[in-house]
């Protein structure tokens, strides 16, 4: 019918949120939801079914494909971070403000532990049928250090393989390289799954702090107060802490070896500068 506005377009008019920074926050918390109710759903898979219905490289290809598609859903509004260790790196890179740092780590958290919370709800059965250690039952949300690993081999664990992230996203979203934005989420999706493959032994790869904090928390309320008991305690600070400086110290890296030497082609200047600030989702709020 001519003239007939469609529902989804209604729907937009009405609930439409204007305010940048709510919409920023909306979009990490629930981005993040998304990402840990799949995450953690993969994971759970894997140690319910006793190894039988996913296998390692199935927890790496569908970690991948959570990320890709849940920055797809975000990129365009909040930028599609869903780790405080990369809206750090956002800070530094002027980006975002330290307020609004803070404010998007609350959310991601937040988000991260309803998403894990809603994984419980979907294998609530199994989880309470299925003869499992407790152990078992607080890595269906968090990681979970191994007898063979130190406390400072799991924060060097954690710097490392964020760091990997953080390096190989700049790779990507730098203009210069000249990688189709389109792509992006896609590419991120590929490097989670090459960590995965490269860094994964130790712990896992949590590679971010709401990831691994805000499961570990409600595993501490559903299952022990031993998700954060191991290594007197202490455990939990490495998925939460180290992310953050290997994230910050990669990302420079690849701009002080890398991105600053990249040639610039005459007359591209102002459409970089133009595109760099595209990409800042706060900007005009931050005004």
């Amino acid at each position: 019918m001519a003239g007939r506005t469609e529902p989804t377009e209604i729907l937009r008019s009405k609930i439409r949120i204007r305010n940048p920074l709510l919409r920023n926050l909306l979009s990490e918390f629930l981005g993040t939801l998304l990402l840990l109710f799949v995450g953690t759903s993969i994971v759970a898979q894997f140690i319910l079914s006793h190894e039988k219905l996913n296998t390692w490289i199935q927890i790496n290809v569908g970690w991948g494909f959570a990320i890709a598609f849940c920055v797809y859903a975000t990129a365009k509004t909040s930028g599609g971070h869903l780790n405080p260790a990369i809206s750090l790196v956002m800070v530094t890179f002027g980006r975002l403000s330290i307020a609004h740092f803070f404010l998007y780590s609350i959310v991601q958290i937040l988000g991260a532990l309803l998403g894990s919370g809603l994984m419980y709800t979907l294998y609530y059965d199994a989880i309470h049928s299925i003869n499992i250690t407790q152990r078992e039952q607080i890595m269906l949300f968090c990681s979970y250090p191994p007898d063979h690993l130190s406390w400072t081999g799991a924060f060097v664990d954690q710097a490392i393989g964020t760091g990997f992230l953080a390096f190989f996203v700049c790779v990507v979203i730098d203009k210069r390289n000249k990688i189709p934005d389109v792509v992006h989420p896609l590419f991120f999706g590929f490097i989670l799954m090459m960590i995965g493959m490269a860094a994964g032994f130790n712990l896992g790869y949590p590679i971010n702090p709401a990831r691994d904090l805000g499961p570990r928390i409600l595993a501490s309320i559903l299952v022990s107060k031993e998700a954060f008991g191991a290594m007197n305690g202490l455990y939990w600070i490495a998925p939460a802490v180290a992310p953050l400086f290997g994230a910050v110290f990669a990302a420079w890296f690849y701009h002080i070896g890398f991105g600053a030497h990249l040639p610039e082609i005459e007359g591209e200047r102002r459409d970089l500068i133009a595109k760099e600030e595209s990409a800042l989702p706060l900007k005009q709020f931050e005004q």
